[in-house]
């Protein structure tokens, strides 16, 4: 959601803050705005609307400090406007903020401020926050160096919900102070310098040595030190984290959308979190410690994910089923800990997340270890809360993915939890060494497999152009197609903000059918050749109700049947099933891609959308 920067060292801050927020607007926001220190004065220059907007300002013009805040926000309390854009101050103009999460018991603050004396001109529940610390640092009759500090954690212990911040002051002219709670914050470290931001595209040009805060960690910065002290505030020493990105990955590189280069950018990122993890004899997890004995002993699997990334969840569950002979349930993160899930030492919890940061995900984390469950994250971004929390860390080595429509993290994802399965089974022994290895010999060759099908670009671009007027459109597909369908009608939902829905084919008589007249768009995935006749005759009773259909076909199950009963054909790679969700899907994104290029919309941002869920 919303997108923090930060900068203090001998430059201009301005200009650095606002390339650090235009990097961050894949978030999804709907203001913007920076703070400075000017001399003896806060000045916060901030807007309703996109970054941009900031650029040609002349107040922005007169910017000259080298330290500064910066913040776009995804309205939660309050309607988008100049007013509730951040940084905020307190009355007396002495503390600025930014603020990333939610205050849940900001109205308690407030009123209790209110009765000391303080008044509010915005309805967001950040404005407590520079108050609350005016308060503190008020009432505090030492004046030793930790004032300032004291103030800011003496106010975090009185928040509940999630939080980073960004705090200057003019009582401290020469620092900042950051701290998070549940909402990720990096400080990266440079010569003389520091930047601080929510997420680490946003100041990777500047430098790849990071630190990663944990909760209530706080940071005093000043231009030539950093100094962390624990929720005590008690020094200690933090060690900082390379990150191997390519800041030039975080730019289109000529591509018209992040979301089209990123598509583009999947048979790397495939090949990437395949790397070193296949090898003649075994897969590499030398991160994880589990023994046979400890795999033998499950009863159960579950994966919990959101969105996209349960799609991801879905394509692979019945692989672990398959190959390791372990019942795995796929969970929605965000309805996990409130079903009462049974979860014990026989359980074992593997949370997917292309962020790392996803609130419910992270939530539902917390819970399983509580119940003793071992755990296993699955995320793109190395440090991130979730892999910080979990017991074992995997990562995807996706790259940064921009657009906040997922895609290559999607198919990323796939693959790793496809390796994973593949290493447990190894270690259980509960599937032969002849159809692993056929497995390890198909991951390998999927890279390729992935180009072939981005060579249907034309194809799906000329079939957009008969569905982008369309008000609804159906998928199709039975067994592991069914995931493929419903990660492809998520796509289209997201970009083009046409009412789509998938559902297994086999359900159609159920009551589905009823929806089908003449001239509906259906599509229906049908890779799965023990499967193919069934889903055929399914989509045949939506061809005599007058749908108009496309379909999308491995080479094998293409000579299978009858092209011309279809008004279109997508022919994509064979590929062992168990992997197709990875080939199936990438046509199916680049239908999503242009139909809302035809509709005129912003692909890598569309409306009410947000990158990472980092609230409930």
């Amino acid at each position: 959601m919303c997108g923090i920067v930060g900068y203090i060292g001998s430059q201009k801050a301005s200009p650095i803050l606002l390339a650090g927020l235009s990097k961050l607007e894949y978030r999804g926001y709907d203001s913007a705005g920076i703070a400075t220190i000017e001399g003896n004065v806060l000045k916060v220059v901030k807007n309703k609307g996109r970054v941009e907007s900031l650029y040609n300002l002349d107040d922005t013009k007169k910017l000259e400090g080298s330290i500064g805040i910066a913040h776009t926000r995804w309205a939660t309390h309050g309607i988008p406007s100049k007013i509730n854009s951040h940084p905020h101050l307190d009355n007396s103009n002495s503390f600025a903020v930014v603020h990333n999460g939610i205050i849940e018991n900001y109205i308690e603050i407030r009123k209790f401020l209110e009765k000391e004396g303080y008044h509010f001109i915005s309805d967001t529940d950040t404005e407590i926050i520079p108050n609350l610390i005016s308060y503190f640092y008020n009432k505090d009759t030492k004046n030793d160096d930790l004032k300032i500090l004291r103030a800011v954690k003496n106010t975090c212990d009185k928040l509940i919900g999630s939080f980073s911040l960004e705090i200057l002051s003019l009582y401290m002219p020469d620092n900042m102070i950051v701290v998070r709670k549940d909402s990720p914050l990096v400080i990266g470290k440079g010569n003389g310098e520091s930047y601080i931001a929510s997420d680490i595209p946003a100041i990777l040009s500047y430098t790849k040595d990071f630190y990663l805060l944990e909760n209530f960690e706080y940071a005093l910065l000043s231009r030539d030190s950093i100094k962390f002290y624990d929720n005590d505030l008690k020094e200690f020493e933090k060690k900082s984290t390379t990150i191997t990105w390519d800041a030039m990955a975080a730019d289109k590189s000529g591509f018209e959308d992040y979301m089209l280069k990123e598509i583009m950018e999947q048979p790397t990122a495939v090949r990437e979190t395949i790397g070193s993890r296949l090898d003649d004899i075994y897969c590499n997890f030398d991160e994880l410690s589990f023994t046979k004995e400890y795999l033998s002993s499950l009863k159960q699997i579950y994966i919990i994910a959101c969105g996209t990334a349960m799609h991801a969840s879905l394509g692979v569950k019945d692989t672990i089923e398959h190959l390791c002979k372990i019942h795995t349930e796929i969970a929605v993160a965000s309805e996990f800990r409130y079903r009462n899930p049974l979860i014990d030492e026989t359980t074992l919890c593997i949370f997917v997340s292309q962020s790392g940061e996803t609130a419910d995900t992270l939530a539902a984390l917390k819970l399983s270890k509580e119940h003793k469950a071992k755990t296993i994250s699955i995320t793109n971004v190395i440090g991130s809360s979730i892999a910080r929390e979990s017991d074992f860390a995997l990562y995807t080595h996706a790259g940064p993915e921009i657009a906040v429509a997922s895609t290559k993290a999607y198919t990323s994802q796939i693959t790793l939890l496809t390796l994973l399965a593949m290493y447990f089974a190894e270690i259980l022994e509960t599937t032969s060494t002849e159809e692993l290895e056929k497995l390890k010999l198909d991951l390998l060759a999927l890279p390729n497999k992935v180009e072939t099908s981005l060579k249907l670009t034309s194809q799906a671009k000329n079939i957009a152009k008969n569905i982008f007027k369309e008000k609804d459109v159906f998928y199709l597909g039975r067994g592991i197609d069914y995931a493929t369908a419903l990660e492809a009608s998520l796509k289209l939902k997201e970009i083009s903000y046409i009412h789509s829905e998938a559902y297994s084919a086999g359900e159609l008589k159920h009551g589905t059918i009823a929806l089908i007249e003449k001239g509906i768009n259906v599509i229906g995935i049908m890779t799965d050749e023990n499967l193919l006749k069934k889903t055929v005759s399914n989509i045949e009773e939506l061809i005599t109700r007058g749908a108009v259909t496309t379909v999308v076909v491995s080479e094998t199950t293409s000579k299978q049947i009858d092209h011309s009963i279809f008004d279109n054909v997508i022919v994509v790679p064979d590929t062992n099933i168990y992997l197709s969700p990875i080939v199936t899907v990438v046509p199916l994104q680049l239908l999503a891609y242009y139909v809302s290029k035809e509709k005129g919309l912003d692909v890598d941002k569309p409306r009410n959308l947000a990158k990472s869920v980092t609230v409930e």
